[in-house]
């Protein structure tokens, strides 16, 4: 295999083995703690714009199948890991992590110390990085790195949500909406067990889903600044004029957008939750929970707003969840319909269904 290297902003170059697509690229340095999960993870449009770090030290070692896709492509920029398996367990069949890469487009590289990575970023924070082949200029790629805006900084909720309204009636009772930022197939999937399902692309007029006949609304998950000015002229707009009307339930970006919406602001975390093992403290009891997100809703800016904050990380306080006081609305700003990671909190879906039935928390 050929060597490589991932470089980062601030000169730092680790030298690996390059896998997948050889191709370079460049992105946004994070990393998720799952000890698996990765196809559901290089698939879920959180991750656009962003190069992932596996921190479980050995990747690839059951198959990549389509069951578990949470879109229909990879949407991460590159993956590192300390080791890539090239001969997975034939228990699920699939494709090898290698394959899985090279059919996307999407360059890796293995051999990189992620310990030592990942206790870089966590002490100074996400950075920009690539990665290149071997005979790269190491000096002119970190320099155009810091001369780079990061991903965050342009649309790319427009990058990864529907272009058109889908429908999927099922003959169930209950009609919903989900804005769809970024949303993983398994949102989609936890909403269609229970409801018939109206998805709309992000920058939806509140009075189209009005018309559509919908009885409550999801915002789903999303990659990027949710204080983005395109998403504050469309999706922000939308909530505010639906909160008064219907329903409505935030999960991870779209609960930072219910936060804008109703008057409050985000800031950029330090590194970020990425991985299926996050603590979450609720109603007097911790969950284990599924997350990515590099943004949080900022308690202090919530006073006045009338949302409450009912759900806090347990490792550093950061908010989880809000609802508010007299508004049949919620969120979660980790993943209850898991994908991959526990299912502690689908209830919340649940939830979800008895407040549009009975109007009200």
């Amino acid at each position: 295999m050929a060597r490589g290297y991932l470089v980062l902003e601030d000169r730092t170059a680790y030298e690996g083995e390059l896998f997948g697509k050889q191709v370079d690229t460049v992105g946004e340095v994070v990393f998720g703690t799952g000890m698996s999960g990765y196809q559901e993870s290089l698939t879920d449009p959180s991750y656009e714009g962003q190069i992932l770090i596996m921190t479980y030290p050995l990747i690839g070692n059951y198959g990549v199948t389509e069951e578990y896709f949470q879109s229909r492509s990879i949407h991460t920029r590159g993956l590192v890991v300390r080791e890539y398996c090239k001969e997975p367990s034939p228990m699920y069949n699939g494709r090898t992590i290698d394959e899985f890469l090279r059919f996307y487009g999407i360059p890796g590289i293995s051999g990189i110390d992620t310990r030592e990575l990942v206790i870089k970023i966590r002490t100074g924070g996400t950075v920009k990085g690539a990665i290149v082949s071997a005979d790269a200029d190491l000096e002119k790629v970190a320099k155009d790195l810091r001369s780079m805006p990061y991903p965050s900084e342009s649309n790319l909720v427009e990058k990864v949500s529907c272009k058109e309204i889908i429908r999927d009636y099922t003959g169930k009772d209950i009609t919903v909406g989900m804005i769809d930022c970024g949303a993983k197939s398994w949102i989609a999937k936890s909403l269609g067990d229970r409801f018939n399902l109206v998805t709309f692309p992000y920058d939806t007029p509140a009075d189209v889903i009005m018309d559509s006949g919908v009885q409550g609304v999801l915002i789903s998950n999303g990659p990027g600044d949710p204080s983005h000015p395109a998403i504050l002229n469309s999706t922000v707009k939308t909530i505010q004029d639906l909160s008064t009307q219907l329903p409505l339930f935030g999960i991870c970006f779209g609960s930072q957008l219910i936060g804008i919406a109703m008057g409050g602001s985000t800031y950029k975390l330090k590194f970020g939750h990425r991985g299926c093992n996050q603590p979450v403290k609720y109603n007097g009891r911790v969950y284990i929970t599924s997350q990515n997100h590099g943004f949080a809703v900022d308690e202090n800016s919530l006073e006045g707003t009338d949302l409450i904050v009912n759900q806090v990380n347990v490792n550093d306080g950061s908010v989880e969840g809000v609802e508010h006081k007299n508004l049949p609305i919620f969120t979660s700003q980790y993943h209850p319909e898991a994908s991959p990671g526990p299912w502690d909190t689908s209830f919340l879906f649940d939830k979800f269904a008895h407040m549009i039935k009975e109007g009200k928390l």
